[in-house]
């Protein structure tokens, strides 16, 4: 009985003290969180984007359009370098999130490619949207008419197969002469993507069409 008496109280006095000693911890920092400047050590960012002499014209025309969601909402810096025929793009100190700079660079060259200015604009407002290329030869090597031919039959008459495939599939497509450039989101892509490559490879517009609606009726239905 003598031996137990002690353990005991060893024990409650080591519980007390623990106990003590959890009471007395400091409480946790409480950290800012950095801004975008500040996470890259200060240093100034930039990106540049190239202007093809065929969108020279365009880009004076929509400046204004391409200017003030960049500079205004995005709070990145934007400027034309004559001389370099670039759009140069930095961050500013009051750039809220870093990745605005690159959202900002695929906007403008998304606006290179050929998207109209509110169709390339999705790409500041939305994360899950992406800007796919490829040309016809990837898919096969044609030339002459038949190359004249499969251009025709991606554009439809008076672009008609190409807004319907836009259409169904919640995409924007350029035919800029054998490239075509694909804006959407990743599952939207690949499935305009297969339709195009149908029509490249010889596919009628009304097979491609029918397929267009079992797929499309298909994702409705998922969603």
């Amino acid at each position: 009985m003598s031996t137990e008496a002690p353990t005991s109280m060893e024990t409650e006095t080591v519980a007390s003290e623990t106990k003590l000693e959890s009471n007395t911890l400091p409480p946790k920092p409480k950290f800012e969180p950095l801004k975008a400047h500040e996470m890259s050590d200060g240093r100034i960012q930039f990106r540049k984007v190239s202007v093809p002499p065929h969108r020279y014209s365009p880009l004076k025309k929509y400046w204004m359009d391409i200017y003030t969601p960049v500079y205004e909402q995005m709070k990145i810096d934007i400027r034309m370098n004559l001389k370099a025929r670039k759009v140069e793009l930095k961050t500013r100190s009051d750039t809220p999130d870093v990745s605005n700079l690159q959202k900002c660079a695929d906007f403008v060259q998304a606006f290179m490619l050929g998207f109209n200015v509110p169709d390339a604009i999705a790409l500041l407002r939305l994360d899950e949207l992406y800007v796919e290329s490829f040309e016809i030869k990837d898919v096969k090597t044609l030339r002459g008419e038949h190359l004249s031919r499969a251009i025709g039959r991606l554009s439809g008459k008076g672009g008609k197969t190409k807004f319907a495939i836009e259409n169904a599939t919640k995409t924007r497509v350029v035919i800029a002469d054998t490239k075509i450039h694909i804006l959407g989101s990743f599952a939207n892509i690949k499935i305009a993507r297969d339709s195009l490559c149908s029509l490249i490879l010889g596919s009628p517009a009304g097979k491609v069409y029918s397929k267009l609606r079992q797929v499309t009726a298909r994702l409705a239905e998922r969603f």
